[in-house]
């Protein structure tokens, strides 16, 4: 089964996170609901995987963030995943791989995610 939804904006980046956390811990933990409730949002409560591989694409307004950077914005996808029940947790036996690219949309700004995988 193939699922596809959007994720109308930018997500955070570890810099971002990391800076956050600096200030207060609560901080990164007001992030961490405030963005996931943005995905859950955006996710059919009612589809269900037993296992799935993600394919993300990060549409940024710039280049001016790294890749590797950026992609730890899947914390927050997954995590909403599970919260809202699409995917029972996020270990091994769930998470099939991950495919991750980056485009450039300085209109559009959004991540894009395309789940496939074993419906349940």
């Amino acid at each position: 089964m193939e699922y596809r939804f959007v994720v109308p904006a930018e997500l955070p980046t570890l810099n971002e996170i990391i800076e956050k956390s600096k200030i207060h811990w609560g901080q990164y933990s007001a992030m961490k609901k405030e963005y996931g409730r943005l995905v859950a949002m955006c996710v059919d409560h009612e589809k269900r995987f037993e296992s799935v591989e993600l394919e993300i694409v990060y549409f940024r307004e710039n280049r001016r963030v790294d890749p590797d950077n950026i992609a730890v914005g899947k914390k927050f996808i997954l995590d909403a995943l599970v919260d809202c029940g699409v995917i029972k947790n996020d270990g091994w036996s769930q998470i099939t791989g991950f495919v991750e690219s980056w485009e450039v949309d300085k209109k559009n700004p959004r991540t894009e995610i395309i789940l496939r995988g074993t419906a349940k």
